[in-house]
């Protein structure tokens, strides 16, 4: 079905568009809809970003005092050299409302402002989610909440939901967050995984603007054939009501990763997920400014650097902080990247997730 006309008497469609969309003043949420919706005009800008870790960290020299592992090891193998990790009574959700803050700070948007706050995360506080708990604590008090489990493809695969309400002339102003705790379910006694992850977050606004929007292309892809080799399953027990465990807890397995199988799964799906958004948006390799990929392995991200021709200095990375924050990892990078001055207004980036699922995610976006 094609597109609804509004008429005249709904709507003076450039009144209501900049009236409704773009003043302070309170408006028709339904009518500004339709005429955003009629129009087909509107796009997303990236208007700030924020982030947040914890305080408490483990070396890879405090990881040898735990398993049988060295520095050199896991620095020549991975290029992390420290992880943050959520501390006794900490809470993801506080980490979410300190970078959504930050970043509506920069974006110059209240929380009052705000329509709808997502939040990608793998592993929040709740079993029901952190969104709702993020919208209070930022007291977005007007907005919608909910969140998105896409695992390490998180957070663009929100950024790409998020952008399609905006698109519809559905919200105006929105948080997208990334965050994982991913701590809470690794076997602190296993090399082969708890030397790759960390906790953290980050978030993006995304505002509406009229004409070019900033998110220029995109692709999405998905395998649940691979889900094999990267999992986090449900550990408790099956016919609970009627068995002796009627009221045990819930749980989770730890996280297991058949590390080489992943390895070889990213090395191919990076670079050709950022070529397919490159397709989708009409453009060529030789127009990003820069790669925010996600921090999973150095080696990956040196791969998708050379495939696509992108000079090493152009990758942001993070990855020797903080490790692998799964849903978190390219937002926080990218918060790092524009509050050091390195990107910078109109600059291109591309985006790339790749994770559990199995499920891999791209973006080109424009900065600012």
């Amino acid at each position: 079905m094609g597109p609804q006309v509004v008429s005249s008497s709904t709507c003076t469609a450039q009144k209501a568009l900049t009236a409704g969309l773009f003043s302070r003043r309170p408006f028709s949420r339904r009518s500004a809809v339709q005429c955003a919706a009629a129009a087909g005009q509107w796009g997303v800008r990236l208007a700030g970003s924020g982030s947040s870790v914890p305080a408490t960290f483990l070396t890879n020299q405090d990881l040898e005092k735990l398993v049988e592992t060295n520095d050199e090891w896991i620095r020549t193998r991975t290029g992390i050299k420290k992880r943050h990790i959520l501390a006794e009574g900490e809470s993801m959700a506080a980490h979410c409302a300190k970078a959504s803050l930050a970043a509506l700070e920069m974006a110059g948007v209240s929380p009052e402002e705000v329509d709808l706050v997502l939040v990608a995360t793998s592993t929040p506080d709740d079993l029901f989610g952190s969104a709702c708990a993020t919208q209070a604590l930022i007291g977005a008090k007007n907005a919608a909440a909910f969140d998105l489990t896409a695992a390490c493809s998180g957070f663009v695969m929100a950024l790409v939901t998020a952008a399609q309400y905006i698109r519809a002339g559905t919200y105006r102003n929105i948080v997208v967050v990334g965050a994982d705790a991913l701590s809470r379910y690794v076997d602190w006694r296993d090399r082969g995984t708890c030397i790759l992850f960390g906790d953290g977050c980050g978030a993006v606004v995304l505002t509406a603007k009229e004409g070019e929007c900033s998110l220029r292309g995109m692709q999405m892809n998905s395998d649940g054939n691979g889900q094999k080799h990267l999992h986090c399953a449900f550990s408790g027990a099956g016919g609970k009501p009627l068995g002796e465990g009627a009221s045990s807890q819930g749980s989770f397995s730890n996280l297991f990763m058949n590390g080489q199988e992943v390895f070889k799964f990213a090395v191919k799906a990076v670079p050709t997920v950022i070529e397919g958004a490159l397709q989708d948006a009409g453009m060529q390799k030789e127009q990003i400014d820069w790669l925010v990929l996600h921090q999973a392995n150095m080696r990956i991200l040196n791969s998708a650097a050379e495939r696509l021709g992108v000079p090493q200095e152009r990758v942001v990375s993070n990855l020797s902080e903080y490790g692998n924050t799964s849903a978190a990892s390219i937002p926080l990078a990218l918060d790092e990247a524009v509050r050091r001055g390195d990107i910078k207004a109109g600059d291109v980036l591309g985006m790339a997730g790749f994770g559990a699922g199995l499920s891999w995610a791209g973006a080109i976006v424009r900065w600012g």
